[in-house]
């Protein structure tokens, strides 16, 4: 099994979102490595120097870390999930 990260890039929310998030977490429950955490205000940080990402045009707003077969299975994985934006990386054995 490989593992998988789950950047999430929406800040939409309201009633019911959380109920909706516990519903796809548990569908997915023998999957996950990490349920992650939301993300609160971030910098980037460079060799030139360093600026707020409050505001930046496409923000990670949390994560989530799972085990899956393939790309197209961990994509699988997403269905149900309660926002729109998501983006998948394999994280690569060191």
């Amino acid at each position: 099994m490989k593992k998988f990260i789950f950047l999430y890039g929406d800040k939409s929310g309201g009633a019911g979102v959380r109920e909706d998030w516990m519903q796809w977490f548990a569908s997915i429950g023998a999957s996950i490595v990490d349920n992650g955490n939301p993300f609160g205000d971030g910098r980037e940080v460079t060799k030139s120097g360093a600026r707020d990402l409050a505001g930046d045009a496409t923000p990670i707003t949390g994560y989530t870390i799972v085990r899956a077969e393939s790309m197209e299975a961990a994509e699988k994985l997403l269905d149900g999930v309660p926002i729109n934006g998501v983006r998948i990386y394999e994280a690569l054995p060191m």
